[in-house]
C-alpha cells in the first residue's frame, strides 16, 4: 500500500554545512554530543541497576528514561553524521518509515515519562507518608507498560497515514532526518488530515501532560514555601527546577516544528537546529542533571567503581537495605 501510494521510491536528506570544514565540525560535535549521552545514559542504568538502594520508583522512571534516550538520540544522530561526512543522502521510503516511527515513538514515550516523573515527585514532597502506597511498583510497571502501548498506536497511526500521502514535489527532505512536517511539505496530496491529527495529538497528549506537569509543579512549590527551614526548600527545588528546564526545551521545540503554520520560505539551518533541541538536547541534559545533581547517584557510581578496582574490600559487604516504603516512614516518624 504504501508503494503504490508514494510516487518516489527514495529521498534525499539534507546535510549540515555545504563547506567540507563546517561538516566535519558540526559532525564531530554531534558525535561528541551522541557518546556523552550514551555513556551518561549507561552510567545511570549501570548505577541504578546494580546499587539495591536505589530501588524505588524514581530511579525505576529513570533508569526507563536513561534506556529510552539511549535509544532515541540513536534513531537520528549517527545515521545524519555518516550521511553528511560520506555526502550518501540517500534514505529509502522504508527506512524514512522507520526514523519517522522511531522518533516519535521515543518522543511520546519521553514526554509521558517526564509526566510521570512530576507525579512521582508531586506525591513524594506532597505526600510523603503516602508516597509508598501511591507509587508502588505494580503502578510504575502498569504505568511504563501504558506508556509504551499509547506511544506505539499514536506512531504507528502518524506513520501509516503520512506514507499514504503521494510525495510527487521533490524527494529532498529538508531536514538531517526524516520527519513528519518536513514529508507533508513534499507531498502533493491533501495533508489536512495528517495535520489534524498532528493537532489533535499535541493537545490530548503533549497539551494534557504540560498541564498535568504545571498543575504538579505549582502544588509542589506550594507545599515547599510552606517549609520552614531554607535548606530543606533549596533542596526540593534542586530535584524540581532540572526536571521543569528538560520539559519546558523538549516541548517548546517540538512544539515550534510541528505546529507552527507553513511557510514559504524554508528556513532549513533554524528548523535543523531546533530539531536538535528535541531530539539530541533532551537524551544528553537528563544524565547531567539527573546524575550531577543527585547525590545517591554519585555515591552509587563510587561504589561501583570501588568494587571494580578493589573487589576484595567488599566481598562480604552485600547487604542493603532496600525496603523503601518502611525506611520512608521511620524516617519520617523520626523527624
Amino acid at each position: 500500500m504504501i508503494a503504490n501510494s508514494t510516487l518516489v521510491t527514495e529521498f534525499f536528506l539534507e546535510i549540515f554545512a555545504e563547506t567540507w570544514e563546517l561538516r566535519i565540525l558540526l559532525s564531530v560535535l554531534l558525535l561528541l554530543v551522541y557518546l556523552g549521552s550514551l555513556l551518561g545514559n549507561l552510567i545511570i542504568i549501570i548505577a541504578t541497576t546494580v546499587d539495591q538502594t536505589l530501588n524505588t520508583p524514581m530511579y525505576f522512571f529513570l533508569r526507563n528514561l536513561s534506556i529510552l534516550d539511549m535509544g532515541y538520540v540513536s534513531v537520528t544522530v549517527p545515521n545524519a553524521c555518516i550521511n553528511s561526512l560520506s555526502n550518501h543522502r540517500k534514505i529509502a521510503v522504508g527506512g524514512c518509515a522507520a526514523q519517522i516511527f522511531f522518533v516519535y515513538f521515543c518522543a511520546c514515550i519521553e514526554i509521558l515519562f517526564l509526566t510521570i516523573m512530576a507525579q512521582d515527585r508531586y506525591v513524594a514532597i506532597c505526600k510523603p507518608l503516602l508516597y509508598p502506597v501511591i507509587m508502588n511498583h505494580q503502578f510504575c510497571v502498569q504505568m511504563t507498560l501504558t506508556s509504551l502501548l499509547s506511544s506505539f498506536v499514536l506512531a504507528s497511526v502518524h506513520t501509516f497515514k503520512t506514507f499514504q500521502l503521494s510525495f510527487c514535489h521533490s524527494n529532498v527532505v529538508p531536514q538531517f532526518f526524516c520527519d513528519i512536517p518536513s514529508l507533508l511539505r513534499l507531498s502533493c496530496s491533501d495533508t489536512f488530515n495528517n495535520k489534524l491529527l498532528i493537532l489533535l495529538s499535541a493537545i490530548v497528549v503533549s497539551g494534557s501532560c504540560f498541564v498535568f506537569i504545571v498543575i504538579s509543579y505549582a502544588r509542589i512549590l506550594s507545599t515547599v514555601l510552606k517549609v520552614p527551614v531554607k535548606g530543606e526548600r533549596a533542596k526540593a527545588f534542586s530535584t524540581c527546577v532540572p526536571h521543569i528546564i528538560v520539559v519546558s526545551v523538549f516541548l517548546s521545540s517540538a512544539a515550534y516544528v510541528y505546529l507552527r503554520p507553513p511557510v514559504v520560505t524554508l528556513e532549513i539551518v533554524k528548523e535543523m537546529t531546533l530539531s536538535v533541541f528535541y531530539t539530541i538536547v533532551p537524551p544528553f541534559l537528563n544524565p547531567i542533571i539527573y546524575s550531577l545533581r543527585n547525590r545517591q547517584i554519585k555515591e552509587a557510581v563510587r561504589k561501583i567503581i570501588s568494587r571494580t578496582a578493589f573487589p576484595l574490600k567488599y566481598k562480604h559487604k552485600n547487604i542493603y537495605i532496600n525496603d523503601f516504603s518502611k525506611n520512608t516512614i521511620v524516617y519520617l516518624l523520626i523527624k
